[in-house]
């Protein structure tokens, strides 16, 4: 059977979005703080940060080492990046396994699982930001111009997420060990990239190397956006959007492919 293309789940964008809204209120059913819990936990993992590392990173912060609060507002914008990222890839990675029966029992689009992924990962992402915001806005850093950027950055990096996503979605269905290994590596790409430290305290001919990181450019770009009141650099964004085009057309033809062996497999 042929998987249908992308214009076929626009007459199924209704069922796209209640399965959204429905996995929302499925998450927070019978919980007093509800959606709140979506930005606490990386809210928190950010403060945990700022606490330890403040004192070391604040002062290596080009042209804000005088702000006592630089360190958290860097973490909080790089997260921000890599949270939506990381939250499109882990919902991709076991999308098909999880919901087997419902690709047996029911017609319907399959790339639509991948888009009820991004959307609500894109959900809680932009929950994420508005607070992101209201923090930066306490801490004295209320949001400038440049960070009109950021929707972009968002609809960029939940394209290059989507990309890698659905790829290994795919691959998990025929070989179970990529679930198992995709967490590992995601622990890695966190590390990879500048956004728990400043690339200016990776040794210089080791820096070239975080570049090979995609999410290197991501998080940078909300950096520019977010904490230096600046735009990004559009050949970065050039770059991104080309990845992020190709990466979903390797994912869409993979997918087609792949869609009718999926379903016997599960």
């Amino acid at each position: 059977m042929k998987a249908p293309n992308l214009g076929s789940a626009w007459r199924y964008r209704h069922f796209i979005l209640s399965s959204i809204r429905a996995e929302f209120r499925a998450r927070f059913v019978r919980s007093r703080l509800g959606g709140a819990w979506m930005i606490v936990h990386p809210l928190a993992q950010a403060a945990i940060f700022a606490l330890i590392l403040a004192g070391v990173m604040g002062a290596k912060l080009p042209g804000m080492g005088n702000d006592r609060f630089a360190y958290a507002l860097y973490l909080l914008s790089g997260m921000l990046g890599w949270s939506l990222f990381a939250d499109v890839v882990t919902r991709c990675l076991t999308l098909f396994i999880d919901n087997a029966t419902l690709m047996k029992k029911m017609m319907f689009p399959r790339i639509c699982l991948a888009l009820i992924a991004a959307g609500s990962a894109l959900v809680n992402n932009v929950l994420l930001f508005l607070s992101v915001l209201v923090v930066f806005a306490v801490l004295g850093h209320p949001p400038g111009l440049d960070t009109l950027w950021v929707p972009g950055l968002m609809l960029l990096t939940l394209s290059v997420g989507l990309g890698i996503g659905l790829m290994l979605g795919v691959f998990n269905v025929f070989v179970r060990d990529v679930g198992q290994v995709v967490p590992i590596v995601l622990q890695f790409g966190f590390w990879l990239a500048p956004i728990a430290y400043t690339s200016e305290i990776v040794p210089a001919p080791l820096r070239p190397f975080l570049n090979l990181n995609p999410i290197t450019w991501v998080v940078e770009a909300y950096h520019d956006a977010m904490l230096y009141d600046r735009p990004p650099d559009f050949a970065v964004l050039g770059w991104l959007a080309a990845i992020a085009a190709s990466l979903l057309a390797v994912a869409l033809v993979l997918f087609r492919r792949a869609s009718a062996e999926m379903v016997d497999v599960l």
